[in-house]
């Protein structure tokens, strides 16, 4: 396949620090010699395939905890093509059996590397809940089925590499890999771990949307092996064994220091480092990982971040700056290239649960300004909007509808990691070079930030306008503060693109809890339901909105979760299925879970911003119980929680009260089936209102009849 080269992506640094350097064009390199072999219709995943293409080797092998399925939202097949279309062939290993090294050698030693992820989420995260519970389903495996990948996929599928190939090079990638990158919590563990680059025993590790720096390491190891100097590749996690001569160190304790833009603009002549606190410090002081967490957040941006260094033991773990971001062209390249749209043939007959639910949809941005710190997408992705054309959106349109089983005339969804950022961004480029914050969107929205959901809008209208499209629908979580700002995009989507049911995520309806998550107050969520519902109103729909919450995360108080919960019954809602906080690995929530203290605000011996943390599984379930206040199997639990905080008042059949002072029978306590105290009351188990089942969202009833 022929890829046009595309122009160069760079962003204007501030005036005090070099210049972010351009970024070499995607498609932009001489292909290596074996593109000869041309396109393979599905990569190879045995020896017999292999053959088939006439192959005797394979340059990269990809091993991965997903099944494989040829589409781009798969990241393996995403990085597989776009190796490919660099020239290099390559193999795929998928969910292989981790117990030896036998399954790792079926494709032989590939010519310049092994690739290794967990697949599309983290193991850990895949593998259990959040109260540590075994998950015995699997979205990402054929039929569901749980337990095809290990706990920990990248360091045991990594080892099993090395087994297999002692002198193959090993790349790490992904998102399990990406997020933990330096010292990190583990939340199953209940401790801090190493950077998975030392844990894993490999060579490199690329973290974020790593196509540029996926590229760019693939040519260099293919030309000259691993003994280089990766550090000008931006993106790149490696090890050395001390900083080379002539790099100035900075350390993270300047972070927050008011001379830091000086220190900075002192460091613009000589190549510069930040000493972050070693892995021994942030294991053994919970303060100093707070410091550490904080330090790498603010080094986020493509356009004034400096390297990382953080020592274990006697080695230094060395983290790049962040990749510069895909151009509008890049995108499209790389969404563009000459994917299958189908699971491997291996899997003939077998259901996917991931390919069964997004078979249909379009994947139109990248990335997340909106910072909220319980979230890994920003720190994965970045920040900054990467969007793709209206062309090349439309022309996947007409592919889906041309080529994929099953099309019934609806896009399921048309959106990424949030539903309306499409094309919004910094209206200053230099600006942006020169941002520290982690949200444009909070405490408000930035006055620098471009709002307009115009081009969204066409492009909404482009695509339902697509010769046999019926419907598109938005199923990506909107953004509502950002939505309020642009009343025609709320009246658009409500009249064409809502079915039934939209999704938003205002988490929680207190402050405490609320900024610490960086999200807007409740009042943002007012203003948005009163858009939407006067726009149902005048197109003679009846909608409703989907709204998340989450239970026990950090900040939170059992007064909080009363609250939320009032909140819920006075509007009508009862939640079916609930999520609790699960601290994820980097993100600052989980900092503020670890060490009580808030890296939001500086960090400092004796005067850090406290957090309290809901850590014991007993105040888990409790908040998770309050968000489930209509269950009956909640209701002991809950009773013997308001009594203790002095809120027995709100026990009892009122409207204003939360839980009866009656026990159905078969549940809660033992014994407890009789009636006590109140006459009429409804029968267990019987659900006023509508019926929404839907796993992982809330269930809405009608408002006005909780």
């Amino acid at each position: 396949m022929s890829v046009p080269a595309m122009p160069s992506a760079s962003l204007s640094a501030a005036p005090s620090l070099k210049a972010a350097p351009a970024a070499k064009p995607l498609f932009s390199y001489r292909k290596h010699w074996a593109h000869r072999f041309g396109v393979a219709p599905f990569f190879p995943m045995s020896r017999a395939e292999m053959d088939v293409l006439g192959w005797d080797s394979c340059d990269v092998v990809l091993v991965t905890g997903d099944a494989y399925i040829d589409h781009p939202s798969f990241g393996m097949a995403l990085i597989a093509r776009l190796l490919e279309a660099q020239g290099f062939r390559v193999g795929i290993i998928a969910q292989p059996d981790w117990r030896d090294a036998s399954a790792f050698k079926a494709l032989g030693k590939p010519n310049v590397f092994f690739g290794v992820t967990s697949g599309n989420m983290d193991s850990m995260v895949n593998r259990y809940t959040s109260d540590r519970r075994l998950r015995h389903n699997d979205s990402y495996t054929p039929g569901g089925e749980g337990g095809r990948r290990p706990d920990r996929a990248v360091i045991v599928y990594a080892q099993r590499c090395r087994e297999a190939f002692p002198d193959a090079p090993i790349i790490l990638g992904g998102i399990e890999a990406s997020l933990r990158r330096i010292a990190h919590y583990d939340y199953w563990s209940d401790k801090v771990r190493r950077s998975i680059l030392v844990d894993a025993k490999a060579d490199l590790l690329l973290y974020g949307n790593a196509e540029r720096a996926l590229v760019e390491v693939a040519h260099r190891v293919a030309r000259g092996g691993l003994k280089q100097d990766f550090s000008d590749v931006r993106g790149v996690a490696f090890i050395r064994h001390g900083t080379p001569e002539g790099w100035v160190e900075a350390p993270a304790d300047d972070i927050d220091s008011p001379d830091e833009g000086f220190r900075r603009k002192q460091m613009q002549d000589a190549p510069a480092v930040i000493r972050m606190p070693s892995f021994e410090q942030v294991a053994e002081d919970r303060e100093v990982y707070a410091r550490a967490s904080r330090v790498l957040h603010k080094e986020a941006n493509p356009g004034n971040a400096l390297p990382l260094i953080q020592r274990h033991g006697d080695r230094e773990v060395w983290l790049t700056p962040p990749p510069i971001p895909l151009t509008t062209e890049e995108m499209d390249g790389v969404y563009g290239l000459p994917y299958a749209r189908a699971p491997h043939p291996e899997y003939a007959g077998q259901k996917i649960p991931a390919w069964e639910m997004i078979r249909h949809s379009v994947t139109i941005m990248r990335g997340c300004f909106g910072g909220c710190s319980f979230c890994s997408i920003t720190e994965h992705e970045g920040r900054i909007i990467q969007s793709r054309s209206e062309q090349s959106i439309l022309k996947e349109i007409e592919t889906i509808r041309d080529k994929t089983e099953g099309f019934t005339g609806v896009i399921s969804d048309i959106g990424g990691p949030t539903a309306n950022m499409y094309r919004i961004g910094c209206k200053d480029k230099e600006t942006e070079a020169l941002c520290r914050k982690p949200s444009c969107v909070y405490p408000d929205i930035c006055k620098n930030l471009n709002t307009s959901h115009d081009p969204l809008i066409q492009l909404y209208r482009k695509a339902r306008a697509v010769p046999g499209v019926k419907k598109v629908n938005v199923a990506s979580g909107v953004r509502y503060d950002l939505a309020v700002e642009s009343p025609e995009y709320v009246k658009e989507l409500v009249e064409h693109h809502v079915g039934g049911y939209l999704k938003i995520a205002p988490e929680h309806t207190e402050d405490g809890p609320l900024s610490k998550m960086m999200k807007p107050g409740i009042g943002s969520y007012d203003a948005f339901k009163a858009l939407f519902d006067a726009a149902a109103k005048k197109a003679g729909k009846k909608y409703f909105l989907i709204p998340y919450f989450i239970a026990a995360h950090p900040g939170t108080t059992d007064e909080d979760m009363m609250n939320l919960a009032l909140w819920l019954k006075k509007n009508g809602y009862r939640a079916d299925q609930v999520q609790t906080y699960l601290p994820s690995p980097m993100a600052l929530s989980t900092a503020m879970y670890h060490t009580g203290f808030n890296p939001l605000k500086p960090v400092r011996r004796g005067a850090s911003d406290p957090v309290d943390t809901v850590r014991g599984l007993r105040q888990r379930r409790l908040h998770k119980a309050f968000l489930r206040y209509h269950d009956p199997e909640n209701w002991p639990l809950l009773r013997e929680a308001l009594k203790s905080m002095g809120r027995a008042d709100l026990i009892g059949p009122g409207k204003h009260q939360l839980v009866p002072i009656w026990q159905p029978a078969g549940t809660g306590l033992q014994g407890e089936g009789k009636r006590i105290g109140h006459k009429g009351r409804q029968r267990p188990g019987q659900a006023q209102g509508q019926k929404f089942l839907t796993k992982g969202v809330p269930s809405p009833r009608p408002p006005g009849r909780g």
